[in-house]
């Protein structure tokens, strides 16, 4: 297992396609400015031990010796180890609704934006607890199974988007269905389920599928998303917003947030609904509740005892800037005699 003690320094690399995009402007410039003077190539022999790729590649010993100082700099480090830990916490399986209503904007950005801002926030927090991801609209999809990898649940969330389900709607009921098969079967508790929804276009049997999910120890938390006012549901084309959702008659569509029905679904869930608002009271509220639940145990592998590689990087480096010191800019007249004949 490798990971990087300080990845920030990897920001440097920028700087090397900007150095070489520079010396090939200074190359292109200089043999522009020496060709006003005569043919490039005759200028180049008659020019006492003058050797091009003798420069070129001393540009690439320098520009490969800062590539390894910036590695050095950002420290890879190995895992010499795998250990068995021990951890405490819940399943959490988090079902986000991706209907087009999620692109309604009476919240900055808009819903959907403002939905994945609240994940990443919460998954920022969370310690010991297996998280999940489902996306669901007109039917639901689990896009990443229960794991204790923060950081790859927040790469799927990045993917996620309106265009993921294919079938339009809010199918409350079959994302709270697919999220008991998500959790351990045998286990009795431990289980939450997390809703994010404007609760739009709801299909039916989402109350009945909450009761069922508390019967094997699965707690229904909805999060509301949107106001009571509610917003137009903007049309996009490649980016760009062209109008508004619009019924048959013609009149644009006003989606509004459904705090009845997602109180109903959190009660017979037995959890609560909280509706978001800038998500960090939210989260804490979330967070309080999960603390308040049975914890169960259970073993992880991870690699432990990293040790540091930084100084082959670094010796790397510094035996290519001794190679590029060794190495003269201009051919002796030995060598260039020597390559005449």
């Amino acid at each position: 297992m490798i990971k990087l003690a300080h990845p920030e320094w990897l920001i440097l690399l920028l700087i090397i396609p900007l150095m070489i995009v520079v010396y090939l402007l200074f190359q292109w410039w200089r043999k522009r400015a020496v060709s006003k003077f005569g043919d490039w190539k005759l200028i180049e022999q008659l020019t006492e031990g003058y050797s091009a790729s003798r420069l070129h590649l001393k540009f690439a010993l320098w520009m490969l010796s800062f590539l390894f100082i910036i590695l050095g700099l950002a420290n890879p480090q190995m895992g010499t180890r795998l250990e068995k830990i021990k951890r405490q916490g819940v399943d959490v399986v988090i079902a986000l609704d991706v209907s087009r209503s999620m692109m309604a904007q009476d919240i900055t950005p808009n819903r959907l934006d403002r939905s994945k801002q609240f994940i990443s926030k919460l998954l920022g927090r969370m310690s010991d607890d297996r998280v999940a991801l489902i996306v669901f609209a007109g039917n639901a999809y689990l896009q990443m199974p229960l794991t204790i990898d923060y950081s790859a649940a927040k790469l799927f969330l990045n993917t996620v988007s309106t265009e993921i389900v294919p079938t339009q709607g809010t199918a409350i009921g079959e994302a709270i269905n697919l999220a008991t098969e998500a959790f351990d079967p045998e286990e009795q508790k431990f289980k939450t389920l997390i809703i994010i929804t404007d609760g739009e276009n709801h299909e039916q049997g989402a109350i009945d599928a909450a009761e069922e999910a508390k019967e094997i120890g699965v707690i229904t938390y909805t999060l509301g998303v949107g106001t009571d006012t509610g917003s137009p549901i903007p049309v996009m084309n490649r980016g760009r917003q062209t109008d508004y959702i619009r019924d048959r008659e013609g009149k644009t569509v006003v989606s509004k947030l459904n705090i009845d029905m997602l109180k109903d679904v959190a009660s017979a869930g037995g959890g609560k609904f909280f509706q978001l608002t800038n998500g960090t009271r939210e989260i804490s509220n979330i967070l309080d509740e999960l603390s308040g639940m049975d914890k169960k145990e259970f073993e992880d592998r991870v690699f432990t005892d990293f040790e540091d590689q930084f100084q082959w990087f670094i010796g790397i480096a510094l035996l290519l800037i001794i190679i590029n010191f060794l190495i003269p800019e201009h051919a002796s007249r030995k060598l260039k005699r020597a390559n005449e004949r």
